[in-house]
C-alpha cells in the first residue's frame, strides 16, 4: 500500500492536475454543469478561493487558496470528484474499483504543487489559461469556454 504524504500547509495556495481514467474521453466538458455544481456544493461546505480553473475534456487544472488555518485540500478535491462521479453512470469498472466503491471515472490520485511565490502563482495561472491552446483545442484562451480566463480577463498575464 502507498504511503504518500501530502504537505499540510494552512492557508496554502495550491495548483492541481486531476485526470480521468479514460484519457481521451470528453466526460468533463460534456458534463461540465455537473462538475460546476459539485464545486459549488463543496465550496459551500468547505470554502476555498478559486484563483484559476480550466476544464478540458479529460482533465482539469486549478489553483486554489485555502482559508487561513485550513490545510485540507485533499478532502475538498475528493468531495468534488465524488459528487461529480455520483451524478454519472459508471465508467469501465475493474475489480479494484468495486472494492473501493469507485465508478472508474477519475484516476485515484491527483497531482498537487504548493505555490511558494507570486512568480510561481502567475506561472500556474497562465498554465491553466493556456492549456486548451497547448492541447490544440483552440487558438487563443478566450475561445475556450471552460476557463477562469473569462472571469479574470487574463490578457495581461499572458507572455
Amino acid at each position: 500500500m502507498s504511503a504518500y504524504l501530502r504537505p499540510k500547509v494552512p492557508g496554502a495556495c495550491v495548483f492541481f492536475t486531476v485526470n480521468l481514467v479514460d484519457r481521451g474521453a470528453d466526460t468533463l466538458v460534456r458534463h461540465v454543469e455537473v462538475l460546476r455544481q459539485a464545486v459549488v456544493v463543496t465550496k459551500g461546505k468547505r470554502p476555498f478561493r478559486i484563483d484559476a480553473w480550466v476544464v478540458l475534456p479529460d482533465h482539469m487544472h486549478c489553483v486554489w487558496t485555502l482559508p487561513e488555518g485550513d490545510a485540507d485540500f485533499s478532502t475538498r478535491m475528493g468531495a468534488i470528484k465524488g459528487r461529480f462521479s455520483k451524478a454519472l453512470p459508471e465508467g469501465r469498472v475493474r475489480a479494484s474499483h468495486i472494492i473501493r466503491r469507485e465508478k472508474g471515472i477519475w484516476q485515484r490520485r491527483f497531482w498537487e504543487h504548493h505555490i511558494r511565490s507570486e512568480e510561481e502563482f502567475g506561472a500556474y495561472v497562465r498554465y491553466c489559461w493556456i492549456n486548451p491552446v497547448k492541447h490544440g483545442l483552440v487558438e487563443h484562451p478566450d475561445a475556450w469556454p471552460h476557463s477562469s480566463w473569462h472571469r479574470d480577463g487574463g490578457g495581461d498575464l499572458l507572455p
